[in-house]
């Protein structure tokens, strides 16, 4: 480490110092303890209690976990998203550029973007609706809209998380000219994917709308859930990508493995299936951990269900602590290793 190196350290130090830790801990501590009293006092006449009670007891747990992490760890867990605030303007920059230069020397451009989904999901309907007839099976499990706006809605979140995640493991390693570059600030090279991403996502959403206003179901209040959904999914692959993306630098085989699991998520997750169509509740609360679940549920329920985002209680609170959580240990692992990313790359 050179003595630019210390010296651009240190006056990051003292940026990220300006507001006070124990401040900082208290309020966390504090919105923990008020999201923990809310859950406890939170009642569903129709759930099953024991059930209730074990969401109750595990909100709990998570919420004191992320709140003890986050006191341990301040100054780890700080640094990054300083880091993005300070370089919002450079990062919509490069995000813009690394969207162009991905499709640039091909004749239709950004249509191949779009061209891939856009068959996958008229394979899907032709298969398992009018091959298989999967209609009729999430009609008897309560579902009555028509199975493409099902499945588009479905899709659309999925294409997504499966696209930022798999560009954002990669964005050191395509990046790997600049984390050499001692003034460069590595952190915002993974947001720089996500971004880019969220281009292509735009247009599916507007795909999604078009469905859905030729089936009937025309935009209204409910459907602005969208951009609370869009932005969840964001982080949710933003605090994925910090893990990975720091982890693959070291182990390369990360990214076969994150292309398989993402086949599997994509059966695990009730994307050409309801999840209505489990027969028991515990396998139901199962499946609920995964938190793509709770976003491709809410794109439907913005879409045609008209269901608000706090009406899912449980699902919400448990999506965003397990998102921060996630981010914490994301952030505080990229951190720990990027002092070694040059040495490898």
């Amino acid at each position: 480490m050179n003595a630019h190196d210390t010296v651009t350290r240190k006056n990051r130090k003292k940026k990220h110092n300006t507001f006070p830790k124990p401040a900082a801990i208290a309020i966390f501590w504090g919105l923990g303890l008020i999201l923990a009293i809310v859950l406890l006092n939170h009642h569903n006449p129709l759930a099953d209690q024991a059930t209730e009670n074990m969401k109750k007891i595990s909100g709990c747990v998570l919420i004191a976990f992320t709140c003890i992490i986050f006191a341990l760890f301040y100054e780890g867990l700080t640094t990054i998203p300083i880091e993005l605030f300070q370089s919002r303007k450079l990062i919509w920059k490069l995000a813009k550029n690394d969207f162009k230069k991905r499709y640039a020397g091909s004749y239709l451009g950004v249509v191949w973007a779009m061209a891939q989904p856009v068959v996958t999901v008229i394979m899907y309907w032709i298969v398992f609706d009018r091959v298989f007839d999967t209609r009729s099976q999430l009609v008897a499990s309560g579902v009555e809209v028509p199975y493409v706006l099902y499945l588009t809605a479905g899709l659309v979140p999925w294409f997504y998380f499966t696209e930022a995640l798999t560009q954002g493991t990669m964005a050191l390693l395509e990046y790997n000219y600049l984390v050499k570059k001692v003034v460069f600030n590595i952190s915002i090279l993974p947001i720089i994917k996500v971004i880019a991403a969220t281009f292509i996502h735009v247009f599916f959403v507007c795909i999604l709308l078009i469905v859905a206003i030729g089936y009937g179901y025309y935009p209204s209040i409910y459907t602005l859930q969208i951009f609370y959904y869009s932005f969840c999914l964001m982080l949710l692959v933003l605090a994925m990508s910090y893990f990975t993306c720091a982890i693959v630098v070291f182990i390369r085989d990360l990214q076969q493995v994150i292309a398989i699991a993402l086949q599997i998520g994509m059966w695990a997750t009730p994307i050409l299936w309801d999840i209505s169509m489990l027969g028991t509740d515990s396998m139901k609360a199962l499946f609920k951990l995964n938190p793509m679940v709770y976003i491709v549920n809410g794109y439907r329920s913005a879409i045609y269900e008209e269901l608000w985002f706090w009406e899912h209680f449980y699902s919400s609170t448990y999506f965003w602590i397990f998102t921060i959580s996630l981010f914490c240990i994301g952030t505080l692992i990229f951190r720990k290793l990027r002092v070694h990313f040059a040495d490898v790359l």
